[in-house]
Order: structure tokens, then C-alpha cells, then sequence
């Protein structure tokens, strides 16, 4: 074999054993990206929750093992009944179970909202009374640092728990974001759906105001059943009613 062939194979064996390193090296990130990414969204419902503490580090058993033990990942049809697995072709929605000794203690929804300048992401946890705001927390977004960026700030998201997207008869409100402090001269029973916006941002509280009426309208079918049939334990087969 001449020497001009045998360079010729050594250059291919050496092309394909390092596209299959890559290929290798390519595969296993993908892996370890999903498994980051699974991880962080276990960490940000339990943050929705109160489970675990927004901006603290805990290692990922403690996190997987929190989320394994309290969280219940199902689905909800069309008529807000709580299934466990999505059915084909139908407009089902995910939504997470918050629970303790079998008790469902809060609902979970995802937050998808338009920003000023991008995608505003986070969960929302409704009580299981189909009407109090448990919680809220934002783990991705675009805004400005200092001003609209403020939404991923404690202040701003504590700002929501207690609130109500319901009025006193029961009919679907939503929450709104004010332009700065909530206005003094709001009547007491309004201010249980406002929440403190951010001076300087008052677009990005317009977006966020919009998006969350916009996920809670999509969920209603699911807190009236919370609201209307008490739905208060496990197993997942007996809720909605």
C-alpha cells in the first residue's frame, strides 16, 4: 500500500473516530442541559410555594427530594377536571398539585407572559380555595436591570401572596399590577387585586397584568371547580368531581 493511500485512510479513521467524540460529547451535554433544565423548574415551583427559599442554594438531591415528596405533575381538560395524563388532540393544560399527607394544598399554574423587551416566565400558586394568590415567582425575563427587572425581586413577587382573582361574588377578576404604590384612594375591597408595581416600569407591569388575566382566564375552569367542589385531597382520580 502506498504511502499517499495509507495517508489517505489514517486522515478518515481519524475524521470518524472524532465525529464520534463529538457526537458523544454533543449527546451527553444535551443530557446534562435537560437535566439542569428539569432541575431548575422543580426549584422554581417549589419557590411559588414557599418549599424553598428564592436566591438560596440547595443541592439537588434536596430539591428533587422536596419536589418528589409535594409536587404532583397533572393536567387539566378543558372543563378544568384534573386528569393525570394529557389526551390527544385536546386542549389540556399542565398544572401542578402542591400536597402534604395526601391534602392538596395549592395549585400550580406556569406563567407565560409578553415583556417589554421578551418573555416574562414563572409559576403562579393558587390555595386550594380556588381564589388566594399562594405565591408567585418569575425565573426568566428580559427586562431592563433596575426597573422592569425588579420582577424578580422578593419584594415584588411577596407582593402577590394573599391577593385575590376573585371579587366578593365570586366572579373572575384577575390581579392587576399598580403603577408604582397601590393608590390610597383604591376602595379596600379593589386593593385585594392589586399588588405594588415598579416606578419606572409601568409597561412591563401593563404586560405582566395582561399575560397573568390572560393564563388565570385559561385556568378558570380549573379554580372554579377548586372553588365550587371544595377539592381538597388525593387521590388524583376522585378531584374535579
Amino acid at each position: 500500500m502506498s504511502e499517499r493511500i495509507r495517508s489517505v485512510l489514517f486522515a478518515v479513521v481519524m475524521c470518524l473516530i472524532i465525529s464520534l467524540l463529538l457526537t458523544a460529547a454533543s449527546t451527553g451535554l444535551q443530557r446534562y442541559q435537560q437535566i439542569n433544565m428539569r432541575l431548575d423548574k422543580q426549584k422554581n415551583i417549589l419557590e411559588s410555594v414557599g418549599l424553598i427559599e428564592e436566591g438560596k442554594d440547595y443541592p439537588a438531591e434536596a430539591i428533587q427530594r422536596q419536589y418528589r415528596e409535594h409536587i404532583l405533575e397533572v393536567w387539566a381538560d378543558p372543563a378544568g377536571r384534573i386528569i393525570e395524563k394529557p389526551v390527544a388532540g385536546e386542549a389540556d393544560l399542565p398544572i401542578y398539585l402542591y400536597t402534604a399527607d395526601n391534602s392538596i394544598l395549592s395549585y400550580i399554574v406556569p406563567i407565560n407572559s409578553r415583556g417589554l423587551w421578551g418573555p416574562i416566565m414563572g409559576y403562579l400558586a393558587i390555595k386550594n380555595d380556588g381564589a388566594t394568590i399562594a405565591g408567585f415567582t418569575v425565573f426568566k425575563h428580559s427586562e431592563t436591570p433596575g426597573l422592569g427587572g425588579e420582577i424578580e425581586s422578593e419584594w415584588f413577587q411577596e407582593n402577590f401572596v394573599g391577593k385575590k382573582i376573585v371579587n366578593r361574588k365570586g366572579e373572575f377578576v384577575s390581579i392587576r399590577i399598580a403603577k408604582g404604590k397601590t393608590p390610597a384612594n383604591i376602595p379596600g375591597e379593589l386593593k385585594l387585586h392589586y399588588v405594588d408595581g415598579i416606578s419606572g416600569a409601568t409597561l412591563t407591569g401593563n404586560y405582566l397584568t395582561s399575560g397573568i388575566e390572560q393564563v388565570l382566564e385559561n385556568y378558570e375552569p380549573v379554580s372554579v371547580r377548586f372553588r365550587k367542589h371544595r377539592i381538597r385531597n388525593l387521590p388524583v382520580d376522585s378531584v374535579g368531581g
